[in-house]
Formats: structure tokens, C-alpha cells, sequence
């Protein structure tokens, strides 16, 4: 009962390779869930890279990778006042005036300023106030917006904050950003040749190239049905002659658990709206296919496992044959990650 997800992995790492040739002084991220791979996992890999620096989501995050990863490590999630203090030497992330003060004489921070996202950081006006004394500052934070409808222009927003922490006497010597584009960064470097920007990513370095990772599902069991039958815990009847596919992969794994997805245009609009109208009358697409062929949901997932309906016509899988899985990622646990091709690809 195996939800699998398997690794082309020399092209893998050589997608990585690129990514960091593309962006010097990158620093891999690793958090969630590592990105269906594991954070363990990616913190190996970024052993590998040799990037010298991890950013990891939570201060517990940081703590297992700690047993991985030889390098240092840096918490994006803004420090809290009372947290548990962390192993030495772990850079944590600062987001308020009155959590930089609450911080262990001693202690490495990454200041993070409020850009145009609005989620958390220090305010242009409150960087004078900014207390250095007892901590080692390694640098200042800007996260991005991924669109900007307005038009902006993202070398401007950091440039801003570039001069604006340099006219309150602190150092520009690092900036860690996120979201922007490997040519922006070029321009900034061209303007500022005394800061060093380092780009924290994770979806486009681990999750990049889409054709390195193929996600499969074994199939438990295979039952025939007639149109009529009835079968589940909710008793729907067979729309028509087919098979019952009892295959790994259930809520406790994310699948059919969806995110919200912001939708840009009429089409996307209206597939949502048919989509929704197939959902009250108990019509549900699966991510798995069979035969190049999506299949349905023949009730909601359990817990670890899936029940599909495959109409009649072309030959069923067998139990231990895998089905290919289109599925997210970052909101996908698998039971495993194998290097290497599938060894069933009938699907």
C-alpha cells in the first residue's frame, strides 16, 4: 500500500545545477512538507550544492534539519518573544521592533521589512530605532509579491528599501529576497556592487522541471461491477459497467485535499463553475489516470486509500500495477521517494 513518488535524478540534480548557476548565492529552502520530497531528503541535497546556507519554514524545522545539514541554518518564520531558544548559531528571522530587543544577547538575525506583501516586518521609519548592540545583524529580507498587476517595477521596491537602510547607518552588505527574476537581480547588482543578493528558493529549485518526478499509486485491489450496483459506505449505485480500483493515496496523503488557487480569465472561471456543478450531483475527477485516461472519484477518499471508477472497455489493472498521479506537491505526503523510473508503467 505504497504511494510512491520516483526520481529521474541525475536530471533532477542537473536542474538544481542550473538553478544555481542562474542565481549566485542562492539559498535552498526546505520546509512543509519538503515539498513531497521530505525536508530531510532536500537537506541533503542542499549538502550537495554546497550552498553553505538552508532556510527552513519553522523554528522546529530547523532543530531536525540541524541533524542533517552541515551548514548554517536560517528561520523564515519571524522569531515570537518566548520561543525556545535554538541550537547556536542558527540565524532567526526578525520581523518587529519589540522581538529584536527580546533576543538572547548574542543571537544571529535576519531583518525582514515589510514590502508591498503586507504580511509582517520592520517599517522604513522604524529602521533608525533598530537595536544592533549584543546581536550579530547578517543581513535584511525583502518577500515579494509573485504578481503586480499595477505594473511596479520589483528592482525599484528593493532599491527603496536599499537606500533606506543604508540612510539609517545599517549595513548593506546582504539581502536576502525572494521572488525575482534572475534578470532584475542582475540590475541590482549592477547598482549596488557592495550588496550581495541572495535569492531564497524552493518550488522552482526542487520542483522546477515537472518531467523529473513521476508520482504513482499501487493498486490493492480491482472489483467488477454492473450498471446499477451498489457499493462504498455511501451505497451510490455503478453509473455503468466498469471496475472498483481500491488504490494507495488518501486524505492523510493530501489527495483530494485541494489549496485555493487564485484564478486568472473567463475560461479558468467557468471550468471552476463546471467543475463545482459536477461536485453537488456526486461527479469528482480524480488525479489518477489509467491509460493516459483520468478517472473519477467513485466516492470521496478515505483516509489511505481511494476508490475509483473505471467505465468498461480496455483492459483494468491489476492489484500491484501503479497509476500515474497528478498531484500538487507541497500538499502531497508520500510514503516514499525512490531514485528512479518506475518498475510498473503500464499507466
Amino acid at each position: 500500500m505504497t504511494l510512491s513518488l520516483y526520481l529521474d535524478t541525475a536530471r533532477w540534480r542537473a536542474h538544481q545545477q542550473s538553478v544555481l548557476a542562474e542565481f549566485p548565492g542562492l539559498v535552498p529552502v526546505a520546509k512543509g512538507n519538503g515539498y513531497g520530497l521530505g525536508n530531510a531528503r532536500l537537506a541533503e541535497e542542499a549538502g550537495r550544492l554546497g550552498t553553505g546556507l538552508l532556510a527552513v519554514g519553522t523554528a522546529d524545522e530547523a532543530r531536525a534539519a540541524a541533524g542533517v545539514f552541515d551548514g548554517e541554518l536560517l528561520v523564515l518564520t519571524p522569531y515570537r518573544i518566548g520561543e525556545e531558544p535554538l541550537p547556536a548559531g542558527v540565524i532567526r528571522t526578525v520581523a518587529h521592533l519589540e522581538a529584536v530587543r527580546a533576543l538572547p544577547p548574542g543571537s544571529r538575525m535576519v531583518v525582514e521589512c515589510m514590502t508591498s506583501m503586507r504580511r509582517h516586518g520592520i517599517a522604513p521609519g522604524e529602521l533608525a530605532q533598530l537595536p544592533t548592540e549584543g546581536l550579530s545583524l547578517e543581513g535584511f529580507a525583502l518577500h515579494l509579491p509573485l504578481d503586480r498587476p499595477d505594473g511596479s517595477d520589483p528592482v525599484t521596491e528593493v532599491a527603496a528599501w536599499v537606500d533606506a537602510i543604508a540612510a539609517a547607518g545599517l549595513p548593506t552588505g546582504t539581502v536576502y529576497l525572494s521572488h525575482l527574476g534572475s534578470a532584475d537581480l542582475a540590475r541590482l547588482a549592477q547598482r549596488y556592487p557592495a550588496t550581495v543578493f541572495r535569492s531564497r528558493i524552493g518550488t522552482r529549485l526542487w520542483l522546477g522541471d515537472p518531467t523529473t518526478l513521476q508520482a504513482r499509486a499501487t493498486v490493492m485491489d480491482v472489483t467488477p461491477v454492473a450498471k446499477g450496483d451498489r457499493y462504498g459506505y455511501r451505497q451510490h449505485r455503478a453509473p455503468s459497467d466498469g471496475h472498483l480500483l481500491v488504490v494507495s493515496g488518501g486524505t492523510a496523503h493530501g489527495v483530494g485535499l485541494e489549496a485555493p488557487k487564485y484564478v486568472h480569465g473567463m475560461v479558468p472561471r467557468a471550468k471552476g463553475l463546471a467543475r463545482a456543478g459536477l461536485a453537488t450531483v456526486n461527479r469528482t475527477l480524480s488525479p489518477y489516470s489509467w491509460s493516459g485516461r483520468q478517472l473519477w472519484f467513485a466516492e470521496p477518499p478515505h483516509m489511505q486509500v481511494s476508490i475509483l471508477f473505471l467505465p468498461a472497455g480496455g483492459k483494468p489493472p491489476v492489484i500491484g500495477d501503479e497509476l500515474a498521479l497528478n498531484t500538487r506537491h507541497t500538499t502531497t505526503h508520500f510514503d516514499r521517494v525512490v531514485d528512479g523510473p518506475p518498475v510498473l508503467s503500464r499507466s
